[in-house]
């Protein structure tokens, strides 16, 4: 069986991705989640991941890293990953490859952190810029397409790239045009995303530099995860 290695629910995004389009498509894997450990993690990680981050696939002896080598991996014997129709299929390709290396502002200013509620302290240029771009690429998607998801009626892994923008904008309250907020509130609903977020609420760690980020940017408002144990 494939094993997927991944790290805290409560703040890998890299590690959702794959996860939700495997659960969503009903991929059957085995979850192996390693919780971060600081300066320590990348020697951890090491022990099953070339580079030393998360999420990390093994098949047998086949190892592919990264998320979107992830997702083209099970695309090759799992075609749903990615939209039948060939206009579909390209378009979330470029949407899916877009999140994968860009909304650097999104990322730096508003960290996945799904157990709280933030105020952040500013809405920077570049975040703002992001946010605009995010609202653009997901109506043209499904305007072109039809929705409900992205690219079309089923879930794909476009919507899965996306799938930690809906926890940041349930974390920080983020604006978005209203079929950009349906759009959010549907991958919200999603059952893997509702087991991933229930996950998240009962871990039982605190990585201290996520927390730092966090605290950098805004005013946590509540928290919803569980508390931690007394020393």
């Amino acid at each position: 069986m494939l094993k997927l290695f991944i790290a805290n629910k409560n703040y890998s995004s890299w590690s959702l991705r794959p996860w939700v389009l495997m659960r969503q498509l009903g991929i059957p894997f085995e979850e192996k989640l390693v919780p971060f450990g600081g300066k320590a993690a990348p020697d951890l990680f090491r022990a099953f991941s070339p580079t030393g981050k998360v999420p990390c696939l093994v098949d047998g002896t086949t190892v592919v890293w990264d998320s979107l080598a992830i997702t083209e991996y099970l695309a090759e014997h799992t075609p749903q990953v990615w939209p039948a129709d060939a206009l579909a299929r390209a378009w979330a390709r470029c949407a899916a490859a877009e999140m994968h290396s860009g909304f650097n502002a999104l990322r730096e200013c508003c960290t996945m952190n799904c157990g709280v509620r933030v105020r952040l302290n500013a809405h920077s240029a570049g975040l703002q810029g992001d946010i605009a771009r995010l609202d653009e690429l997901w109506n043209e998607g499904l305007a072109r397409f039809g929705g409900p998801f992205l690219a079309g009626p089923s879930f794909t892994a476009v919507d899965a790239f996306f799938a930690p923008v809906a926890f940041r904008v349930q974390t920080y309250g983020l604006t978005l045009s209203p079929a950009s907020r349906q759009y959010v509130e549907r991958l919200l609903a999603l059952a893997p995303m509702q087991e991933w977020y229930a996950a998240a609420l009962r871990e039982p760690w605190r990585e201290e530099d996520h927390e730092d980020e966090l605290k950098q940017v805004g005013v946590v408002l509540e928290d919803r995860r569980a508390a931690l144990a007394p020393h």
